[in-house]
């Protein structure tokens, strides 16, 4: 029996047991891990891998965003953090020459982003339509080229004039 199935509380269940259960959030309708970070560090923890993502260490970024992912029980903020995550992944897979990688990774990421965009997350200076838009047209030329490996990241910011 997973943690998702198993009664939180009630009869024949100990309080203790029930606490030290790793806590859960149905995401997409699915039980995911939930491990509390207070919003400041959920915030430096975004901005690290933005700036991370921008360097062209994907890596960095995937792996800075996955604790601000876990550390939200707000179902909007934890789209925008998986989906920035698996755009991160997918330019993992680029650089490692991966175009198929990087194309799961790219669906991943645009269907997550579009959630967040229809949840409202709050994207701080992430510009999702734009993001979205970049996706669609790395989709559309792995579709024509599925060798492609073009590693031509799309920036996630609003870009100022």
């Amino acid at each position: 029996m997973t943690s998702a199935e198993r009664p939180a509380t009630g009869a024949g269940v100990d309080a203790a047991a029930a606490a030290a259960r790793p806590a859960t959030v149905l995401q997409g309708g699915r039980a995911k891990a939930y491990r509390p970070i207070p919003p400041a560090d959920r915030a430096k923890a975004f901005e690290a891998a933005l700036d991370a993502y921008e360097r062209g260490d994907f890596f960095e970024a995937h792996e800075l965003l996955e604790p601000a992912w876990m550390g939200t029980d707000d179902i909007a903020e934890r789209e925008l953090y998986q989906g920035l995550i698996k755009l991160a992944a997918g330019y993992v897979h680029a650089v490692r020459g991966n175009p198929l990688g990087l194309a799961k990774n790219l669906r991943g990421a645009r269907d997550r982003l579009a959630a967040a965009r229809e949840a409202e997350a709050i994207t701080g200076d992430v510009d999702l339509d734009g993001l979205l838009n970049s996706i669609d047209d790395r989709l559309a030329r792995l579709s024509a080229d599925p060798a492609d490996g073009t590693i031509d990241p799309p920036s996630p910011r609003r870009t100022t004039p």
